[in-house]
């Protein structure tokens, strides 16, 4: 039996690139899974000098057998794998569950299966599992405030690795109730008895993966854990059990699919992680104040992991230990402060805070730089404009002539600033609206971020976006842009789906045939979960149901305001509505193209 410190000497010796420092003690379990391997590739295993740095073994049905190493991958042996090599490891280890995923009782190791159309087993995954000590000494201040922490990084970095020793530090130095949801047995191990890596852990094994959500609450309503430990959150009903739980003071430990915050910010699904993102309209006066457009994006609500880490190598970690002020950072574009945290060659942790610099103009993205309003309505010297050769105000207002009249106003010269797009097109395109709501305009250039910058300058214009029923009216719009070689886009009505139709035109973007699923964001006016429900019920409706099989459907009864987004979204999808019945049951009817 080795004492503690031959361990540790000895696992240096055997893995170096792994394990790189002296505080870390390996136990791995190696002879149990070869074990399960046929002799002929067993054997080879054996011999090679850097078996104890074996990460997997590959065997796939006709195709030789592999071993892969940290630093390369070699073929065991001159045979192919047969199906008795297959069934021979099938029957030593665990049963498979649904995610095909299957271990060894006692240990850390993972056997995944390939399975053909049949469902019979073709190849085989056999990864090493190993239990490092040791691995958080980055983040052992950060373990022990208390607080929610989501590790984050590219597969094979270490995160389950991380979470199994996070989970034995809670439960064995400070002593807290702990409470580890083991999906696919992988935090501690095949069998009834956990592993002994996760100290005085418990563990509740899910029976399948998609019923991790209710083990989740089932855990915190019947065994009073004061930490959840939580491995890969990857479905919406994982995020908002997540949620659930910290808001009941359960300190919440996990990881989730994502490299960095910036991918979760991104993915509807897990961006309830980090507070969820909604379009916030902001007033003139705010707008103004920030420098900013009147539509942005902005946090929803305090996050979930109140600390995030992302774990770019082994040895070397960025830590926010403000999630909430690394969320408004990134959505306002700026850079965010960050903490770098690393193992040096002496085995000693050093930390290195990185301050971004004052944010600047951003010429590669710069469809997000909003110039402060200029022109008459921001700065607050519009008047009425009288009709020619009249004296006085009229007493209805005269709107065609008021926005004939305005289009005419002398404004500033915008500034352009162009960046090469993909195809070597100036970007941005700047676009004059007539008649168009700048709002909306301004909401749908946010959320599909499109490279398209709203200007008062129709001398700078690249392009007119104008309602079809103003251009056949007015032909001073049309001489001028003539005269100037400016396009003219017409949209039949001032609605979202026309509006991005025709930005997507003038980005020659727009594809006729393309019935693509619709951001629901461009469509909500408040974001409320009330139209947001209604918007997914219409968009569930025309993909599942009108567009595959042709049929017309009736939606829930809405009100009148709700309605008209569902008819907007169904536009999009270049669908017919219409509404029926009577209030309060007045509804929508969806017809097939």
């Amino acid at each position: 039996m080795l004492n503690t410190n031959q361990a540790r000497h000895l696992n240096h010796q055997l893995m170096p690139e792994l394990f790189p420092t002296q505080n870390q003690l390996v136990t791995d379990d190696l002879h149990k899974l070869l074990s399960i391997l046929p002799e002929s590739i067993y054997s080879k295993i054996a011999e090679h000098p850097s078996r104890d740095n074996l990460i997997e073994v590959v065997m796939d049905l006709g195709r030789l057998p592999e071993a892969r190493y940290p630093d390369e991958a070699i073929y065991l042996g001159d045979t192919p794998v047969s199906k008795a090599d297959i069934e021979h490891c099938i029957e030593r280890v665990g049963l498979f569950s649904g995610d095909n995923r299957a271990g060894i009782e006692r240990t850390l190791h993972r056997i995944s299966a390939i399975r053909n159309r049949s469902g019979e087993i073709i190849g085989l995954t056999c990864r090493i599992g190993r239990a490092i000590f040791g691995t958080i000494t980055m983040i052992r201040d950060l373990v022990e405030t208390g607080q929610s922490i989501l590790l984050l990084g590219r597969p094979g970095v270490g995160k389950t690795t991380a979470l199994r020793e996070i989970a034995r530090v809670l439960a064995d130095d400070l002593h807290k109730r702990v409470v580890i949801i083991d999906t696919s047995n992988e935090i501690a191990g095949d069998g009834d008895i956990p592993h002994p890596a996760i100290g005085r852990s418990r563990r509740m094994q899910v029976a399948s993966p998609e019923l991790q959500h209710q083990v989740m609450i089932e855990a915190v309503e019947n065994h009073m854990p004061e930490v959840i430990v939580i491995d890969e959150i990857g479905t919406e009903l994982e995020a908002l059990a997540a949620r659930t739980i910290a808001e009941r003071g359960v300190q919440l430990v996990g990881t989730a699919h994502g490299n960095r915050i910036e991918n979760l910010i991104k993915n509807p699904t897990l961006s309830d992680l980090v507070g969820g993102i909604q379009a916030v309209t902001l007033g003139d006066e705010e707008a103004r104040r920030r420098g900013s457009q009147k539509t942005v994006l902005e946090r929803k609500a305090p996050p979930t992991f109140a600390i995030a880490i992302e774990m770019l190598e082994r040895q070397r970690w960025v830590v926010h230990q403000d999630v909430s002020q690394t969320v408004d950072s990134l959505l306002r574009g700026h850079e965010p402060a960050t903490e770098v945290r690393f193992v040096d060659e002496a085995g000693e942790v050093q930390s290195l805070v990185e301050t971004p610099q004052p944010p600047a103009h951003n010429h590669n993205n710069v469809a997000m730089m909003n110039p402060k309003p200029t022109g008459w309505r921001a700065s607050g010297r519009m008047t009425p404009v009288l009709p020619f050769g009249a004296r006085t105000a009229p007493t209805e207002p005269d709107f065609d002539h008021l926005l004939e009249q305005s289009w005419l106003q002398q404004e500033p010269e915008t500034e352009k600033m162009r960046t090469p797009g993909p195809n070597g097109e100036d970007w941005p395109v700047y676009v004059y609206p007539y008649g168009v709501g700048r709002s909306q305009i301004e909401q749908v250039i946010t959320v599909l971020n499109l490279p398209i910058v709203v200007t008062k300058d129709m001398n700078g214009a690249d392009a007119v976006i104008a309602l079809r029923s103003h251009i056949k009216t007015h032909s001073k719009l049309r001489q001028i842009a003539k005269a100037r070689q400016i396009p003219i886009h017409g949209i039949k009505s001032n609605t979202i789906p026309q509006i991005t139709r025709s930005l997507k035109r003038i980005l020659g973007m727009d594809d006729p045939q393309d019935t693509s699923g619709a951001d629901l964001r461009l469509f909500a006016r408040s974001g409320s979960d009330d139209e947001i429900e209604a918007l997914e019920e219409a968009r569930l409706a025309v993909e599942q149901i009108v567009i595959p099989t042709g049929q017309p459907v009736e939606l829930l009864p809405r009100s009148a305001k709700v309605r008209k987004m569902q008819h907007e979204l169904v536009e999009h999808y270049r669908l017919q509505s219409d509404s029926f019945g009577e209030e309060p049951n007045r509804r929508l009817r969806i017809y097939p193209a």
